[in-house]
């Protein structure tokens, strides 16, 4: 029995459009990044020793954990050291350093 010799992946037709990727935007932009990127700029204004409150029922629904993690995310990224605590009704985050 013959074997059929593979398709190249040059023949194959392009059917998306190429660009380079060099000039595309590698920064995270996900669903709570408006929400983040305020919280951020709220924080790095603030004074030594002075935490955020942050109520949760303002930040559309989105989940403690999700909210935590986004902003931890964040600030990781722009080298913010932080930390975070939390109650039922508030979110707090302060820079640590």
């Amino acid at each position: 029995m013959k074997k059929e010799k593979p398709e190249s992946v040059s023949s194959v037709p392009a059917k998306y459009r190429r660009v380079d990727s060099d000039s595309l935007d590698k920064g995270r932009r996900g669903k709570h990044f408006e929400l983040v990127k305020g919280i951020l700029l709220e924080l790095k204004a603030a004074p030594p020793g002075a935490a955020l409150e942050i109520p949760l029922d303002d930040v559309g629904g989105i989940g403690l954990a999700n909210l935590r993690s986004a902003v931890h995310r964040a600030a990781s990224s722009e080298n913010l050291a932080i930390q975070t605590l939390a109650d039922d009704k508030n979110f707090y985050v302060w820079k640590t350093a």
